[in-house]
């Protein structure tokens, strides 16, 4: 097999250019290629100096991940960057790209650093639940110092090549396409200089005020999580100890890290969520549709935010509304938007211009006949979306795909309003439709494979994160989520309070518990509107005008800047439905909190999977994650399911006697796994 590095001599320098498409990750034939090039160097007195430098789109761009959970061969990344620092002629990396995690490190241990304007730095280690973990801790903060190293390291964002050189991680900048010519310059600059900067020989020491105020600052960031700890306590360490005992300290974290459950989770969801792109039983060449112009039906929240994704991705929408005053009202909030993004420096003016410049705003769904894909976004309410459907069936061109952003609705019902149901199929955005990465695709019975297939094309085009499920009430998230829901109100009967159940789910690592959501999404949220009929504790709430937030009372009482406390009208309305229904009332623990509202939840995705609504486990996982904010470090509900253990999570729930999936029952029993 051909090495994917090579040599070159230009003069005095030698010049080591590794070519592993398609982003140079670090496997192992990157890392013996590059420390057959050092010794090679080191062995040859007619070299002065050295560049690493990468062919293609980036530098290296991390490890390999085809390596993960697998046994790596020689050198390991850690062995390979302390030769190319040990080597007594001077080094230089050359960056194009993006410099990330081992990359980062790679460029770390070369003795000076050129990169073009456009290229990044980063460590996004954290983001999988570990470190970067070959000296990167150690040589960052005394590259750059010690707050950027605290900001990279903990939250695993990248920086610009014009932020690197002034924190002084980069030297030099090159001119775009011209790097190799400006770093063999600066090597033969440089060749004669000594003594070589070694990054690790750097002095430092911070005050450690520093690392107690960053703490502080990022707690409600950081909760719950263990890298970022992890990382900071190894750039804090670097203040502390000689550079070999902090690479030591940095290894240890690291073991710790890479086999504890919270990588593992990470880890899984990095995978999952390319593999939810995946479609079983449609082929990967498959001729997709030409989406050239996108139409969207309805104006409001869902409409103007599902129609920003296309126009930031450059696709000309054509948005509808019933009323002038409406349409009017939808497309400002839409520049409002962009305006806003703008003021925080996320994109420039002229983009704002060029994203409005691409929206067609209109009252007659007839401006629709030209879009080759239609998503309809107006209020759940079956009869409204058919008469739709039938009407768009006259209207668009063949072959355009008829979407709905329904989240319970029946996919086929609304197909069978058309002639043409192959084309028809369900795209389930998440609010606020614009920020949210989650997408639901509804395959319906007859939907053709070109036309699901286009659908995950099109979810990545606008930078989401797409699941197919199939056609049952709620899909796969709302689906989860209603017997959650359900338990946490036959809780309230049964002795516990809104608090103590929030708190629960929020101790778990929920942004929210079910009552702050339902208080934040609005308790009047599919409300019958009759507030003469009464028929639970939230119908009671509605009557009431209890409505959550935006009315400053729902489950809690919120002051004018909305922050909420325990209600004493809602803790009257509960004691008196206790009344009114004769619950038998008892101690409810935490522990049976857990059971009850996350068990149930594991017990309806292994429904879900049994019924063929998912395609796998992780999947459902992802849907979690990303769009009802379950806690990445536990992986996920079918993820979490497997670090609980199975035989536990049926013991629960046949404690509190739950009909147990066939599925979940099959697997515990067997010692199978989910995941």
């Amino acid at each position: 097999m051909t090495s994917p590095i090579s040599t070159a001599r230009h003069g005095d320098v030698l010049v080591i250019t590794s070519n592993n498409p398609p982003v140079n990750a670090l496997g192992g034939a990157v890392r013996q290629g590059l420390d057959a090039g050092i010794k090679e160097a080191a062995g040859d007195d007619a070299v002065k100096a050295v560049v690493i430098i990468c062919e293609g789109q980036t530098f290296f761009a991390g490890a390999d991940i085809t390596e993960f959970g697998k046994a790596m061969a020689e050198p390991l990344l850690p062995q390979l960057v302390d030769a190319i620092e040990a080597l007594d002629k001077p080094v230089i990396a050359a960056v194009h790209g993006t410099a990330l995690g081992g990359g980062c490190e790679v460029a770390l241990s070369a003795h000076y650093r050129i990169a073009v304007p456009s290229a990044k730095f980063g460590v996004p280690e954290v983001k999988l639940g570990l470190l970067p973990g070959a000296g990167g801790t150690q040589r960052l903060p005394r590259a750059a110092g010690v707050e950027l190293a605290l900001e990279m390291t903990s939250k695993g964002d990248p920086i610009s090549a014009s932020q690197a050189k002034e924190a002084g991680l980069v030297d030099r900048l090159a001119s775009e396409g011209n790097l190799l010519a400006d770093a063999l310059a600066f090597a033969n600059e440089v060749a004669a200089v000594r003594p070589i900067p070694r990054v690790s020989e750097k002095p430092l020491s911070a005050d450690p005020a520093v690392f107690e105020t960053f703490r502080k600052t990022n707690a409600r960031r950081f909760r719950g999580f263990d890298a970022p700890a992890a990382n900071i306590a190894c750039v804090e360490k670097a203040t502390q100890v000689p550079y070999p005992q902090g690479v030591q300290f940095e290894r240890e974290q690291f073991m710790k890290l890479m086999f504890g459950v919270q990588s593992a989770a990470q880890r899984h969801i990095f995978f999952a969520e390319r593999k939810a792109s995946k479609i079983d039983g449609i082929s990967a060449d498959i001729q997709l549709r030409e989406i050239k112009r996108v139409g969207v039906i309805g104006a409001g929240t869902m409409g103007g935010g599902i129609s920003m994704n296309f126009l930031s991705a450059g696709v000309p929408v054509t948005i509808v509304e019933m009323q002038q005053e409406a349409l009017d009202r939808g497309t400002g909030v839409m520049r409002k938007n962009y305006e806003a993004t703008a003021a925080k420096g996320r994109m420039t003016p002229e983009q704002v211009e060029k994203a409005m410049g691409l929206l067609t705003p209109t009252l007659g769904l007839e401006a629709l006949a030209d879009c080759d894909l239609i998503i309809e976004a107006v209020y759940e309410n079956m009869d409204v979306k058919k008469d739709i459907f039938g009407k768009l069936d006259t209207i668009a061109k063949p072959g355009a795909i008829l979407a709905s952003n329904t989240s319970y609705l029946n996919i086929d019902e609304i197909a069978a309003a058309t002639s043409r149901p192959q084309d028809v199929l369900g795209m389930h955005f998440f609010s606020p439709a614009n920020v949210m990465k989650l997408l639901e695709v509804v395959r319906g019975a007859k939907t053709a494979p070109d036309v699901l297939a286009t659908a995950m094309a099109v979810a990545k085009k606008i930078r989401k994160v797409a699941v197919v499920a199939g056609v049952c009430y709620g899909f796969i998230g709302n689906r989860m989520l209603m017997p959650r829901q359900v338990e946490a109100n036959k809780l309230l009967l049964e002795g516990a309070t809104p608090e103590q159940i929030d708190r629960v789910h929020v101790e778990f690592g929920m942004p929210m518990g079910p009552f702050q959501m339902a208080d934040l999404a609005g308790v009047d949220i599919g409300w019958h509107r009759d507030p003469s009929r009464i028929e639970n504790i939230r119908d009671q709430l509605c009557a009431e005008e209890r409505w959550g937030q935006k009315k400053g009372a729902g489950f809690y009482d919120y002051d004018e800047k909305r922050n909420p406390s325990p209600s004493p009208r809602v803790a009257e309305i509960i004691e008196e439905w206790r009344t009114k229904t004769g619950t038998a009332q008892h101690e409810v623990t935490d522990q049976e909190i857990v059971e009850r509202t996350l068990y149930t939840m594991v017990n309806e995705g292994a429904l879900i999977l049994e019924e063929g609504m998912a395609q796998r486990a992780s999947d459902i996982d992802v849907v979690w994650i990303y769009g009802y904010g379950w806690p990445v470090y536990r992986g996920g509900p079918m993820f979490w399911a497997d670090t609980e253990g199975l035989k536990k999570i049926v013991e629960g729930l046949d404690r509190h006697g739950f009909e147990v999936a066939k599925l979940l029952r099959d697997k515990a029993e067997k010692g199978e796994r989910f995941n």
